[in-house]
């Protein structure tokens, strides 16, 4: 008997990504004038720009640009967190990083389910931000004790994915035929229900606590609330989107536009009002609002040193705008990013010289071409051509992006006022292990990929 070779975890996160993104396109029909949208720009940006199509050929990125994608879902318990954790370790995705959004008034933290080396993600950048309702947060113990029972009473993965998973833990993976029926049985958990667990006036009493509260609590399961495809330029797709038939939000979130891009812009459209039938009708009469469309444009990422930079600048413009971003005050809130962030370096070569942002180093022809070179710093390989270098490509997310976003589509009555919360070990301790921190894994691959450039080269760098 013939023994079926198991199929990668970056190939079953490939085709789940691809199955995903099929399924949401005929959910929300808006999301595929989302994708044409951004198709579009990003033909038009590689036209008229052969430097950035240049250096996304010379980094592979070129080549999972159009099947970029992240998606985000919600979920009610620690056991559909731990499970959903070893769901996407079948598909070789890591939990990475710790986001505490409550200090936005979400009551909810979380992290981000992505691959964590370098060539994973060439073959799949596939990532889904993943939140954990935070129960504890709910005043009312009557409506924090309904909130549990309900969740309590649910299972959002079918028992053959479960099967599937418990499969591949025990045997170290999954052949053809099994992967293949991994992912449609996966897809399950993030397929739309128009049917809520709940009656019509207990949806309404979980949404007077936060309209989230009732997004997680209230359904079959957690849907995928949005799909997010990567532009090149998300200043000119925010712009076209009213062609499109898109009503975009009005602030872009993340940092403002620069020559060179870092960490993370996001803008998207309003939740899409989509007709459920309660427990106590017979029919759909109801209306709930939460799955929307995104795009993002991704930059450099940030060291710490960059990071606190960049949270330092980002503040000032916040507290000089002293109001939440708004449709009423966009322009103002623009022209303080603008200003504010003259600060940041806005160069490849100002940010590498002041340790602002991680790197990958690449061996050029004629560096290879030189034969073995005598020792010599890094500089001097870059100084004399042998060796070039493109910034990394941030992979992860902004908790204050993140928590414009949701609220931006939430409503601006769902902003209640939580404090800081942040509970990482109560998180970690739901998931089952801990969060990956992400500037490690920056720090990884950009000490690879000197490495490379040492063995390519055949030298040994001076670090002194």
């Amino acid at each position: 008997m013939t023994v079926q070779p198991f199929v990668s975890p970056d190939l079953i996160r490939q085709r789940f990504s691809k199955a995903m993104s099929d399924m949401y396109r005929e959910e929300v029909p808006l999301y595929g004038a989302l994708m044409a949208l951004v198709e579009q720009t990003n033909r038009e940006v590689l036209a008229r720009q052969p430097a950035i199509a240049e250096q996304l050929d010379s980094t592979g990125e070129i080549e999972r640009l159009d099947m970029e994608r992240h998606g985000a879902i919600r979920v009610g318990t620690a056991t559909e967190l731990a499970t959903l954790a070893r769901l996407f370790a079948v598909m070789g995705m890591q939990p990475v990083g710790y986001y505490d959004l409550t200090p936005a008034g979400v009551p909810v933290h979380s992290t981000a389910f992505r691959a964590v080396h370098e060539d994973a993600l060439q073959i799949s950048p596939f990532r889904v931000f993943t939140s954990l309702l935070r129960l504890e947060l709910i005043e009312d113990p009557e409506l924090r004790a309904f909130a549990e029972s309900v969740l309590a009473q649910r299972s959002i993965f079918t028992p053959e994915a479960l099967r599937l998973i418990a499969q591949a833990e025990s045997t170290g993976g999954l052949d053809e035929r099994a992967a293949e029926a991994f992912v449609l049985q996966a897809l399950e958990t993030f397929r739309w229900h128009h049917s809520a667990t709940v009656s019509a006036a207990q949806y309404q009493t979980l949404s007077a606590q936060h309209r989230l509260i009732a997004d997680v609590v209230a359904f079959k399961g957690p849907h995928i609330n949005h799909l997010t495809p990567r532009t090149l330029d998300i200043d000119r797709a925010q712009e076209q989107m009213p062609a499109h038939g898109i009503t975009p939000k009005a602030v872009i979130e993340g940092p403002p536009r620069r020559q060179c891009p870092i960490l993370l812009r996001q803008t998207s459209f309003k939740a899409l009002d989509e007709p459920i039938a309660f427990t106590d009708q017979n029919e759909t009469r109801g209306s709930h609002s939460a799955r929307f469309g995104e795009i993002e444009q991704r930059g450099a990422a940030l060291t710490p040193k960059g990071r606190a930079l960049y949270d330092r600048l980002l503040n000032a413009a916040r507290d000089e705008l002293g109001d939440f971003p708004n449709e009423a005050n966009a322009a103002r809130y623009n022209a303080l990013m603008t200003q504010h962030f003259g600060e940041f370096p806005d160069s490849v070569e100002g940010m590498r010289e002041q340790g602002l942002a991680y790197f990958r180093y690449f061996a050029t022809e004629k560096g290879l071409a030189a034969g073995r070179l005598a020792d010599a710093s890094l500089e001097d390989l870059l100084r004399d051509g042998h060796v070039k270098v493109e910034p990394l490509v941030y992979e992860d997310f902004l908790p204050v992006s993140a928590a414009g976003i949701f609220q931006s589509n939430l409503g601006d009555a769902a902003q209640a006022h939580y404090g800081e919360h942040a509970n990482r070990q109560a998180f970690e301790q739901a998931l089952g292990r801990a969060t990956i921190d992400e500037l490690a894994l920056y720090a990884e691959t950009q000490q690879r990929s000197i490495e490379e450039c040492e063995k390519l080269l055949g030298l040994k760098l001076n670090r002194n």
